[in-house]
C-alpha cells in the first residue's frame, strides 16, 4: 500500500504528523503539503506562476515535500513529480476543524481528496473539531483504524469520503461512525464590522454554529451528538434530476 498524504495546515502541522505516524503502519507514506497554511482555498491551483517544492528534512532524515501553493497543487504535483509510485490512497489531513455541511465546499482539506479522486485513487479527507488541546494521537488512532476498514468494506471502483472527528467522540471508549449526507443548510455567513487606525471599516468573518437540524440525519446533526461521520463524495455537480428535462428546451439564437 503506497499513500500519498497531504493538508491544508501546513507541512509542519501537528496533525499531519499525527496521521503520518499512523499511516505509516498500513503502508509506505509520501508527504506532499503546502509550505503554509491554506485554510479554506477551496480547489484552486497556480498556473500563473512557477510552483515551488522543496525537500524538508528533519535532521538528516528526510520527511518530504514542501510545496509553495495550495492542497489541489501538492496531490497534482506529489502524482506527478514525487511519488515513486501511483499512490493506491490519498489522504489529506488530518484538519484542525470540522470540514461538514457547507464548509466542504470551501475545504483545502477536502479539495486536496477530490484531486486525488480526479486521478482515479480511492481519497479520504480527515478532519478534527477545533480544540485548545486536540486529542491528536487519539484521534489519529481512530482515522487510521477506520481507513482500513473503510478500504476493506468498500467497493473495487476508486471512492472519495469525506471522514470527520468531534472532539466529544474521543473520549468515548467505543463511539459510533454514522455514514450519513452532507448538510446543506446556509450558516455563519454574519461579519462583524470594524475600523482600522486610520477611519476606515474592515470587516472579519465570525462563522457562528449552525442551527438545529430537523428531520434526516447529516453530518451536522451527527457530529453535534458526538459521533463519528463519514461521508461519501463525488465531485460531478451536476444536477442530473433535472437534465432529462431541460434537454427538451428549445433555444432561438437568431434575432
Amino acid at each position: 500500500m503506497r499513500i500519498l498524504l497531504t493538508n491544508d495546515d501546513g507541512i509542519f502541522a501537528p496533525g499531519l504528523r499525527a496521521l503520518e505516524r499512523e499511516l505509516r503502519k498500513i503502508g509506505h507514506v509520501d508527504v506532499v503539503a503546502p509550505a503554509t497554511e491554506q485554510s479554506g482555498v477551496g480547489h484552486s491551483i497556480t498556473f500563473l506562476s512557477p510552483l515551488v517544492a522543496q525537500e524538508v528534512y528533519e535532521g538528516e532524515d528526510f520527511r518530504g515535500w514542501s510545496v509553495e501553493g495550495s492542497p489541489a497543487d501538492s496531490v497534482k504535483i506529489g502524482i506527478h513529480e514525487f511519488c515513486q509510485q501511483r499512490p493506491d490512497l490519498v489522504v489529506s489531513g488530518m484538519n484542525a476543524g470540522l470540514n461538514a455541511g457547507i464548509n466542504v465546499l470551501y475545504s483545502g482539506t477536502v479539495a486536496a481528496a477530490i484531486e486525488g479522486a480526479f486521478f482515479g485513487i480511492t481519497s479520504i479527507a480527515v478532519s478534527l473539531e477545533w480544540s485548545r488541546h486536540p486529542a491528536l494521537d487519539r484521534a489519529a488512532q481512530l482515522a487510521g483504524r477506520l481507513i482500513e476498514q473503510i478500504l476493506q468494506q468498500k467497493g473495487p471502483q476508486p471512492q472519495l469520503f469525506n471522514l470527520n472527528f468531534p472532539t466529544a467522540a474521543l473520549v468515548q471508549q467505543a463511539p459510533e461512525v454514522h455514514v450519513v449526507p452532507m448538510a446543506v443548510l446556509q450558516y455563519g455567513e454574519k461579519y462583524e464590522r470594524r475600523k482600522d487606525p486610520r477611519g476606515r471599516n474592515y470587516y472579519w468573518a465570525t462563522g457562528g454554529p449552525p442551527p438545529p437540524v430537523e428531520g434526516a440525519e447529516d453530518d451536522i446533526s451527527a457530529l453535534a451528538q458526538g459521533h463519528i461521520t463519514l461521508t461519501p463524495l463525488d465531485f460531478d455537480l451536476t444536477a442530473r434530476g433535472i437534465l432529462p428535462s431541460m434537454q427538451s428546451w428549445r433555444f432561438e439564437t437568431q434575432g
